[in-house]
């Protein structure tokens, strides 16, 4: 499939939003998955903005991007909190030089020791509002083309334009309490992972792939599966061995 197809099949994706009753979880994680295949990077993480204006991250292509991101909330650096900040994108950023990431304390380092070598960080804006950013990660050293940002920049706004427009049909002041519900989802998420992880011995992200690919099988809401399973009440065709 081509580039440009893969794009269009975003559009739809977004379109979608539109009518349906949708998954932000799911359409924020094929967000990310699909700037992998899409661009040249290895990884990238979702960020959105919470009622407190805190950077918060709720989607990411793997564990290990996850991971980085958490670290660098938590000491609020980074380039994704420079561009949620200034509503301007943090390109070709280079982790091996300390000129690059001055200002960053150790969030370089963490991401060299996950094998990052360059970052960008792409704005969730439209307009003067900005909700969140798109942070990608790549391996090699070489720069990311102009059209891959532009790209990269073009799916951010699809989904900054879904986020908007499912928070105003879902009610008039839907904003906060849309993105609240998003990362109580991501809690119950995150803890039924956990749980899988464990008693199926698999890794994290197999976890996740594997309430994705049920869920949406099944036509259910990953976040109800997701608490049926901390419940100890999964569907009984679901591959989860019983408590001891």
């Amino acid at each position: 499939m081509s580039s440009q197809q893969r794009v269009m099949d975003i559009l739809v994706e977004a379109v979608d939003t539109l009518t349906h009753d949708f998954d932000l979880i799911d359409f924020l994680h094929r967000l990310s998955t699909r700037c992998v295949e899409l661009l040249d990077v290895d990884a990238a993480g979702v960020l959105l903005v919470d009622e407190f204006g805190q950077l918060q991250l709720i989607a990411a292509s793997d564990e290990r991007t996850r991971l980085l991101e958490l670290f660098a909330l938590q000491h609020e650096q980074g380039p994704c909190v420079s561009c949620y900040r200034t509503g301007q994108g943090q390109l070709n950023i280079d982790l091996t030089s300390p000129v690059a990431t001055a200002g960053f304390g150790p969030f370089a380092q963490r991401a060299r020791e996950r094998g990052f070598v360059r970052t960008h960080a792409l704005p969730l804006r439209l307009r003067e509002e900005v909700i969140g950013a798109l942070n990608l990660f790549s391996t090699r050293p070489e720069r990311l083309s102009a059209q891959d940002l532009t790209v990269g920049q073009a799916l951010s706004d699809v989904a900054t334009i879904a986020i908007l427009q499912q928070r105003t049909i879902a009610r008039g002041d839907i904003e906060r309490a849309q993105l609240q519900s998003a990362l109580h989802s991501r809690i119950v998420i995150e803890q039924a992972k956990g749980i899988l992880s464990e008693r199926q011995s698999i890794e994290l992200d197999a976890a996740f792939d594997a309430l994705r690919s049920y869920a949406r099988h099944h036509q259910l809401r990953i976040t109800d599966l997701a608490s049926q399973i901390i419940d100890n009440d999964p569907p009984r065709d679901f591959p989860l061995p019983p408590r001891p």
